[in-house]
């Protein structure tokens, strides 16, 4: 780690202990293990590489790849499709799906790559952040392939693909790009009297119909207006023109500590605090704000688009929207996705590029991820085709994800492979004293 880096990591430390003081709220119960709003370290080893090259075609006889993800049921249903339809394609290569929550993926993940065993590591498998990973060379660099197929990496999202490089080379593929809309329920806010969000409102809109949306029984909250996972504060802080750090790529200083970034921090935690929006702890214990949403626990989440496929399930009356911004504030949905990647430690590695490939193909699996709802695809030309705006399937507004995606920034991660480390035992630990 160089000096720059080092000194920027003891700063963020004292600069977060400030930023507690500067918040004007009180300090809530230590949070409920298990909290899904950040991921675990990386893996320790690297494990055993094969030789394989790139020759962009598949190997001689029968090959099975172990394709590894986290996902709730209806996702991981949607994944043995996509796996189901990629084998009817290509006969002689099969797939083995390895899944766990998001809570277990990672430590199972790392532990099968400190194993060294190249038979039990999943040969490709959904990844976050990935230059954590590439980092500590568990990854295969995939610029070769890219160079040799042609592929076009400028149909991706602007600034997306940061989230799938390391030191200017390609080591994985988002499959869609994780912004946030407002989700709303359309019953309770007919019960309520409110009208339906518009991309006209602001935050003063949004507490303002958090407020009315609350219902308590006594001194208990029978239905909160917003639910909205911790981690996601970074949107507030963004909109509001603040930043975690000076620079995404190379930082020197924290910038969590400026009226920006303390004002919406301060916004997001004080709805907390007046009741109005589920503390992230209480949330995660209520299963999360899916469950909470479709439970009527909740008449509005910001969440990304995954929610989709199990809202339409349940048969929902919900529709989605742009997220509130701030007067004098600006979009900053935030460009981020966890990425496809191929496990250095594979011994079938041209099968696995076919299958990476395919999965990021508009005719393969970005086709069949975004008929399922469950994404806003990776590929803009993808995203705003029929196979997106006009599958016919609720949100009605799926421009929503759109008007977002042309204004996303990024914002999820830095750019530098200790942000596991940072996120985990630094900035998590003192936003929840928040």
């Amino acid at each position: 780690m160089n000096k720059k880096r080092l000194w920027f990591i003891v700063a963020l430390a004292a600069m977060l202990a400030l930023l507690v003081g500067a918040c004007t709220v009180p300090v809530p119960p230590p949070p409920a293990s298990g909290s899904t709003s950040s991921s675990s370290a990386g893996a320790s080893s690297s494990g055993t590489v094969s030789n394989t090259t790139a020759s962009g075609s598949t190997e001689a006889g029968p090959v099975t790849l172990t394709w590894a993800m986290w996902g709730s049921p209806e996702e991981i249903a949607t994944h043995q499709k996509v796996a189901d339809a990629f084998t009817k394609d290509h006969p002689d290569i099969k797939i083995k799906i390895m899944s766990a929550p998001w809570a277990d993926y990672f430590t199972k993940i790392q532990t099968l790559w400190a194993s060294g065993d190249a038979s039990q590591i999943p040969d490709v498998l959904f990844i976050t952040p990935v230059n954590t990973y590439a980092a500590q060379g568990v990854l295969e660099d995939l610029s070769s392939y890219v160079e040799k197929s042609g592929m076009d990496l400028k149909d991706y999202w602007p600034s997306l693909m940061d989230f799938g490089t390391y030191q200017g080379k390609v080591y994985g593929f988002p499959r869609d790009v994780g912004l946030e809309v407002l989700y709303y329920n359309k019953d309770l806010f007919d019960k309520a009297g409110i009208k339906y969000p518009t991309d006209d409102w602001t935050w003063d809109d949004l507490r303002a119909a958090a407020q009315k949306l609350t219902v308590k029984n006594g001194n208990q909250t029978t239905q909160y207006g917003l639910a909205m996972e911790g981690g996601k504060y970074q949107l507030w802080v963004n909109q509001n023109g603040g930043a975690i750090a000076d620079d995404l790529y190379n930082p020197s200083k924290c910038t969590l500590d400026t009226p920006q970034a303390v004002q919406a921090v301060d916004f997001f935690a004080g709805m907390m605090n007046d009741g109005i929006a589920m503390r992230d702890a209480n949330l995660s214990q209520a299963g999360g704000d899916a469950a909470v949403f479709a439970a009527g626990q909740a008449a509005m989440i910001i969440q990304n688009a995954s929610r989709v496929s199990q809202f339409n399930q349940a048969k929902l009356n919900y529709d989605v929207s742009t997220v509130p911004i701030p007067k004098g504030g600006h979009r900053a949905a935030r460009a981020g996705g966890a990425a496809w990647v191929m496990s250095a430690a594979s011994t079938h590695k041209d099968a696995a590029w076919t299958f990476l490939s395919w999965l990021q193909s508009t005719d393969g699996g970005q086709r069949l991820y975004t008929e399922s709802g469950e994404i806003l695809p990776a590929l803009m030309s993808t995203a705003k085709s029929d196979a997106f705006l006009s599958s016919g399937q609720p949100p009605a507004n799926r421009q929503a994800f759109i008007t977002e995606g042309e204004n996303a920034k990024p914002g999820i991660i830095l750019f530098i492979p200790e942000w596991n480390e940072l996120s985990g035992s630094i900035i998590d630990p003192t936003k929840q004293k928040i």
